[in-house]
């Protein structure tokens, strides 16, 4: 086997076992024997390696840039199927960047690309991350609609990975549409998926949902057992992200029960990570939550700024979920009803 060979191996190795960072650290030294051999096909499959990789610890506006050179290498090569990977990834980038008008447009893009040869799995992954940028844009009746077409196309090929993440994304937006008990369904499907699969940050991210379901159930104790299942899986893996939205969570579970400071240490935390990573809406998120601590603290005013600038944010963005739950909190200030607000 050849020097590259064994780095791409071993690197296989610890992304299987979410050991993210050493496996990105291994692709990048198969890539840089794969420049010296002018293995264009190596070099290639190492860009998309490591994108899909460092997408996975939630570093999207890195793992873009090596979607988008290896989408220039396979428009050279005319590798159709490693072309689509690459848009598809560079969408899921964009949607996670705030830009799910671009996500949407290259990810449909990709999905005609895997339709020409038949590519089940391709056209599969394609509609579970349209369905996904449906969510971000707030029609949650079509996502819930697409993500039903992903789940039957991925129980049509038997990928259960791919049908745990379909159980996820129906998940959320089913907590979105409030329907509370179908979310914690579809994420109780989901986890079981991920346990048989050993699939780590399958796991964080049901554990996530399961928590977010029961708080929407009032369970408040359950929630933060299964946030700190997820918050441990999630640091273990580096996804910045994600342990974001899930100190979010917690954060919003402390507020509801009261215990003021430590839901503003939880969105304070998450905050930092959330500008570290440049997700505006992560960012909105912290800002309704500490507008509320503020409102809570009997400082109307400044919760009145914090809503103002997430609804800008919002607007901005064309989060429409977002904005409704800005709009929902200022009706909540006007009337002096309804605080905390427990969002899904």
């Amino acid at each position: 086997m050849s020097p590259a060979g064994i780095f791409l191996k071993k690197a296989e190795k610890y992304r299987a076992s979410a050991e993210y960072g050493r496996a990105v650290e291994l692709y990048k030294k198969a890539l840089e024997s794969f420049k010296r051999d002018n293995n264009f096909t190596g070099i290639l499959d190492c860009h998309l390696a490591i994108a899909d990789t460092l997408r996975a610890m939630g570093e999207f506006t890195i793992a873009k840039t090596y979607y988008k050179q290896g989408l220039e290498i396979a428009e050279v090569l005319e590798d159709k199927a490693s072309e689509a990977d690459a848009l598809a990834g560079t969408g899921l980038c964009d949607r996670a960047l705030g830009s799910w008008r671009a996500a949407l447009l290259q990810i449909r893009e990709a999905h005609k690309i895997y339709q020409s040869p038949g590519d089940k799995k391709g056209i599969a992954f394609s509609l579970w991350a349209e369905a996904g940028t449906y969510r971000i844009k707030g029609d949650i009746k079509k996502a819930l609609r697409t993500f039903h077409s992903a789940l039957k196309k991925f129980k049509g090929i038997k990928d259960r990975a791919g049908i745990g993440y379909s159980y996820c994304g129906l998940g959320g937006c089913s907590r979105i549409a409030e329907r509370f008990r179908d979310s914690e369904k579809y994420y109780t499907m989901a986890n079981k998926n991920f346990k048989e699969l050993k699939d780590t940050f399958g796991l964080a991210y049901s554990y996530c949902g399961l928590g977010n379901a029961r708080r929407m159930n009032n369970d408040h104790k359950k929630a933060l057992e299964f946030f700190n299942k997820a918050s441990s899986l999630y640091k273990k893996i580096g996804d910045r992200v994600s342990y974001a939205y899930t100190l979010w969570s917690m954060g919003t579970t402390y507020k509801i029960l009261g215990k003021l400071e430590k839901a503003a240490g939880k969105f304070k935390e998450a905050e930092i990570l959330f500008r570290k990573t440049k997700d505006p809406r992560g960012e909105i998120y912290c800002m309704l939550g500490m507008g509320e601590l503020e409102y809570l603290r009997g400082r109307t005013e400044k919760a009145k700024r914090a809503f103002l600038k997430s609804l800008k944010c919002a607007d901005f963005y064309g989060f429409g979920v977002e904005k409704g739950y800005v709009e929902g909190l200022f009706r909540a200030l006007e009337t002096g009803k309804g605080f905390p607000v427990n969002l899904p």
